[in-house]
């Protein structure tokens, strides 16, 4: 057994959407019983034919009739409650799956984004393909199909002509679905891919629309979104015209086959070979045989759809794995420790940082400085864990951000990225990164961050909606609303990538404040930024270049060297924030 699990035929790992499918299986075996009492109902309709023309008509006994009637009747009522109540159960099923899975792949997509994979929310949009297909009355032929020999053996038992023609009939409708899977799947495929691309180049034009409306883009993204559109559109066509022939030619056979089994029927009556009643039943027997058959063809495209999407669902699960649960580490104090890091972005050999190396203490504002491109930003993802370096280790207390889990390191860790995103809802929600939380901290939060009187200042106070339906907020207004969240619960480690890139002098005033504030919190505090009112906070400062550690020491001593080399060797960016602090 070892031998096997370390050979390279080793199985796949069972990934979270194979445990959900397998917890699927007693609402498999469910919704089988269901399939097996709705078809055994089904023959009523076809033994109370064979009777009414084989007894009733020929003695004429009306209480038999009204007797077979009711029995008949009562069997269909119950194969409706039945058949109701096999569609809630799927609708359900489906229910569960996005529920389950839902935020399975949300964080999935998240991880995959930070990891540098651009799909968004198509994992999103898979699974609920995946669901509307277990919803839909396609799904019940699974359960329907293999019932399929019985109602075929039940005819030829009738008579062995019949039996001959529904097998034929069966075995010719099914190789029209092989057929019509064979061409339809590859168009299918490049019309799923294509209407991919075509989404997101439509999602990317409207979350930069105010860019492409001021720039005029809009016709050239419009472009893009029709070229990557028309491919869909095309492979789209092709496969849906290709299948409607395969579906004519399928709806051709199974009408003409009803047709036939009547008149074989009728031949075998005039013969003496068969009753008037079991011409009639045959001819259901057949519909029904032949009604899964039917219903797969028409479901074929649903359950392409939904087969292409389940793999990639599979695939991004085993391309992007749970992160494992780890130790509660106990709270930090905020030592910040890199040693060699180094990081170069997925699918790079270049590297953004080399050998970078330096401690930050509790207490302490380490300002970063360094032209453009110097891996400024790339250092701060590194530090607030939505990166791991190449080579080299992060420490935070002495242990590696690795052995954190994220949602507990996030609770200690403050971060202000360049761009601010805040989330659809209120201000309150934004500043308690949308949990619960006391009225207290969230004011506490702003606060400190010096929003308070700003946040007074809109419509709702901490109560405005932003977002879809809300009021817009300026570019400084969302920095100081960052700000807050980023300080909310007072964390150990705050990140401040370029925080007054937007603000004016009283926010810059504000935040100098805040900075201020969080040291005397002894909080660990790592501020990217060039302009004076940054610099001159600083106990330290460290500057980059080329994703190097060029300097790094105190305030004053750094300053001194670069106003030494401001004339001929530093950066003009360097020289003029040097003179300015």
């Amino acid at each position: 057994m070892a031998l096997i699990e370390g050979s390279s035929f080793r199985q796949p790992r069972r990934t979270q959407l194979d445990q959900a499918v397998a917890a699927c299986r007693s609402t498999a075996w469910v919704l089988a019983l269901f399939g097996l009492a709705s078809n055994v109902l089904m023959l009523a309709p076809p033994l109370y034919m064979l009777q009414v023309y084989d007894r009733v008509m020929v003695s004429g006994a009306i209480e038999t009739l009204i007797m077979l009637t009711a029995m008949t009747a009562g069997a269909l009522l119950v194969f409706g409650l039945l058949d109701a109540t096999r569609s809630a159960i799927t609708a359900r099923l489906g229910s569960w799956l996005m529920a389950q899975l839902g935020p399975v792949y949300l964080a999935n997509s998240v991880r995959a984004r930070l990891a540098g994979d651009g799909g968004g929310a198509q994992p999103l949009r898979d699974l609920q393909s995946v669901q509307t297909f277990i919803t839909s009355p396609g799904f019940n032929v699974f359960f329907d199909g293999p019932w399929v020999p019985i109602f075929l053996i039940l005819g030829w038992l009738l008579h062995p002509w019949l039996g001959v023609l529904a097998i034929a009939s069966a075995v010719l409708l099914f190789s029209l679905g092989v057929a019509n899977e064979y061409v339809t799947r590859k168009p299918t495929i490049a019309s799923s891919l294509s209407q991919i691309a075509a989404t997101k180049h439509a999602e990317a034009t409207i979350r930069n629309a105010e860019v492409v409306r001021a720039m005029g883009m809009l016709p050239a993204m419009i472009a893009l979104w029709q070229s990557s559109n028309e491919v869909a559109l095309s492979a789209q066509q092709r496969a849906a015209e290709r299948g409607a022939l395969l579906l004519g030619i399928t709806k051709f056979v199974r009408y003409f086959v009803q047709s036939a089994s009547l008149g074989i029927g009728a031949y075998l009556v005039l013969q003496g070979s068969l009753s008037s009643g079991g011409m009639i039943a045959s001819s259901i027997l057949l519909g029904r045989a032949l009604a899964p058959v039917e219903g797969a063809m028409g479901a074929w495209r649903s359950f392409s759809m939904a087969r292409i999407a389940y793999r990639r669902l599979q695939a991004q699960l085993r391309a992007m794995p749970e992160e494992p649960v780890r130790t509660r580490l106990p709270a930090p104090e905020g030592v910040l420790t890199l040693r060699n890091v180094s990081f170069a972005a997925p699918g790079s050999r270049v590297p953004i940082l080399r050998s970078v190396s330096f401690e930050a203490v509790p207490g302490e504002v380490l300002a970063v400085i360094g032209p453009s491109a110097g891996g400024k930003s790339t250092l701060c993802r590194l530090l607030v864990g939505i990166a791991e370096p190449s080579s080299g280790e992060v420490r935070l207390d002495g242990s590696e951000l690795r052995h954190w889990n994220a949602e507990e390191l996030g609770q200690h860790i403050g971060y202000l990225p360049q761009d601010v995103e805040l989330f659809s809802g209120t201000i309150r929600d934004n500043i308690a990164r949308m949990s619960e939380a006391e009225d207290e901290a969230v004011v506490e939060a702003a606060m400190l961050a010096h929003a308070h009187e700003l946040i007074q200042r809109l419509p709702q106070g901490y109560d405005t909606v932003i977002g879809e339906g809300g009021i817009r907020l300026s570019g400084g207004q969302r920095q100081r609303i960052g700000l807050a969240r980023a300080v909310y619960r007072i964390p150990r480690i705050i990140v401040l990538d370029e925080p007054n890139a937007n603000l004016d002098t009283s926010g810059e005033a504000a935040l100098s404040a805040a900075i201020d504030e969080m040291k005397r919190h002894h909080c660990t505090l790592l501020i990217v930024g060039h302009r004076p009112s940054t610099i001159a906070l600083a106990d330290r400062i460290l500057l980059m270049k080329e994703g190097r550690v060029e300097l790094i020491g105190p305030r004053d001593e750094v300053l001194k060297r670069l106003r030494k080399a401001s004339s001929d060797k530093a950066q003009p960016q360097d020289a003029d924030a040097a003179r300015s602090a």
